[in-house]
Order: structure tokens, then C-alpha cells, then sequence
């Protein structure tokens, strides 16, 4: 199973064209985002110029103007603070046709069983570590059968980029059985150490490269220096992670074995 995941890429223009033609080299089963696919105000005008143009053959439906859509679905978002600044996230839920209540979703991708989540405060079932949403993925986590349990969302609970830490996703992914936890809102790539489990920030999909400021604990890799995606490639018994920029050069790889 191949899996990209893209992050604070809905910019069009050259860094994000160069990014999904990155991510189209690796002929991957699915794509998944941290958030943030429509700059910069999640509008209609701007949402099919922003996502569609790039990737619209692993959209379905797809009603675009830039060709054919995928049969099945192929195109697995989040929603980032920039997608809810019209009217609420509407345009980005016309758009998709997604899972659940579009907002959080769960889905099985070969041995990948990703749970979509709203880390936006405009969620109405919360994002507090109690809040519905957060149980909704706990009991979700708790029941899964899957070897790998990939939680995605937008605001990145531990980040050392100009953004910083969102405190409130800190929820106890590792003790509700989560194998690993990929973020955005931080325009660069981060990998943390956090008491043994991992997470990832993945924002360099196109929108405007940040700094990155002093590493927090348990940081381990930190990339700023380029536009890049993250490749998963995952079987029943291993799953690794990769950042790659778009000069095609690996900056980070990260394995867990079953």
C-alpha cells in the first residue's frame, strides 16, 4: 500500500504543481491531507483552482473543471483553520463527498486504518480530549482490527515552528492504541519523539515556508528547506514513513516493524 499525504498545499501555483507531480511519481493508492487545501479563505472560487487542478483524477465524484474524476475515491482530506474561513467550511463540503459526517471520518485502507479528524475549534462536537469527537476515535481506535491506526488532523499537537504547539490535541493517541499521529499547520517537517510514540508535522505542501524556531523535547528531525510530501508504504507487517522534497532527495525515513 502507498500512501502520500500532502499538508497546507492549497496554493496553486508552482511549489504545489511541483509537489503533486512529486506525489503522482509515486503512483500512490491514495492521498491523504493535514489540512489547509484552499487558500487562503476556503472559498468556492478558489477551491477547484487550488485542489482539482492537481488532483482531480483521485477525486470521486469529481465535478471540476480540470477533467476526469477518480471511480472510487482516492483523495482522503482534513479540515486546516483556512478551509472554515467561508461560511463555515461549506465550499470544501460541496466539494468532497466523504465518510461519516465529512468533518471527522474513519476508513480502511489495505492494512492503514486512518482516522480523519477536525482539530478546528469551530467543531461542534469538540476537540478536548473528552469531547464527542474525541471519544468517537477512541472507541474507533479501541475496536480497529487493522495492524496500523494512522490519526490526521490539522493543528499539530507538538511543533517547533512558528505556529507552535496546539495543546489541545494532545489526547492520549498512544493509550487509545494509535500507531502514529500526522499533522500540519507549521509550514515545515517535523518528526517528534513523544514519550515513545510518534508524530509528524507535514506543512510544506505549497503554502509559504515557515521558520523554525528552538527545537521543543523530543524533537528528532526538523526540515524547512524545501516544498515536500510524505510517503507511507505499508504491508501487514511493517509501515514507513518518508519526507521527501521535490527535488526527489529523502530527508527523513522512519520504520515500525509488527
Amino acid at each position: 500500500m502507498r500512501i502520500a499525504v500532502i499538508g497546507d498545499f492549497g496554493l496553486a501555483g508552482k511549489a504545489e504543481g511541483d509537489v503533486a507531480n512529486l506525489i503522482k511519481s509515486w503512483q500512490p493508492d491514495y492521498i491523504l491531507t493535514t489540512g489547509d487545501n484552499n487558500y487562503p479563505t476556503g472559498s468556492y472560487e478558489s477551491i477547484d483552482t487550488n485542489i482539482g487542478q492537481y488532483f482531480h483524477e483521485y477525486i470521486s465524484p469529481y465535478n471540476g473543471s480540470y477533467g476526469v474524476g477518480a471511480v472510487e475515491n482516492r483523495f482522503y482530506p482534513t479540515l486546516g483553520n483556512h478551509d472554515y474561513d467561508t461560511d463555515n467550511a461549506q465550499p470544501y463540503f460541496d466539494y468532497f463527498t466523504l465518510p461519516g459526517n465529512e468533518r471527522y471520518y474513519d476508513v480502511i485502507l489495505g492494512p492503514v486504518h486512518v482516522f480523519a479528524m477536525n482539530s478546528d475549534w469551530r467543531e461542534p462536537d469538540g476537540v478536548g480530549r473528552s469531547s464527542i469527537q474525541a471519544q468517537w476515535l477512541k472507541a474507533g481506535l479501541v475496536s480497529s482490527t487493522s495492524p496500523w491506526k494512522l490519526v490526521v488532523f490539522h493543528a499539530a499537537p507538538y511543533s517547533s515552528g512558528w505556529q507552535g504547539s496546539t495543546d489541545w490535541m494532545r489526547w492520549p493517541f498512544q493509550e487509545w492504541g494509535a500507531t502514529a499521529v500526522l499533522a500540519g499547520h507549521d509550514h515545515l517537517y517535523e518528526r517528534l519523539d513523544i514519550n515513545g510514540f510518534p508524530y509528524f508535522t507535514n506543512g510544506l505542501g505549497g503554502g509559504a515556508i515557515y521558520n523554525i524556531k528552538d527545537p521543543i523535547p523530543g524533537s528528532q528531525v526538523r526540515y524547512n528547506g524545501d516544498y515536500g510530501a510524505m510517503l507511507i508504504l505499508a504491508d501487514e507487517n511493517e509501515i514507513t514513513f518518508q519526507f521527501i522534497n521535490r527535488s526527489g532527495k529523502v530527508i527523513d525515513t522512519f520504520q515500525i516493524v509488527n
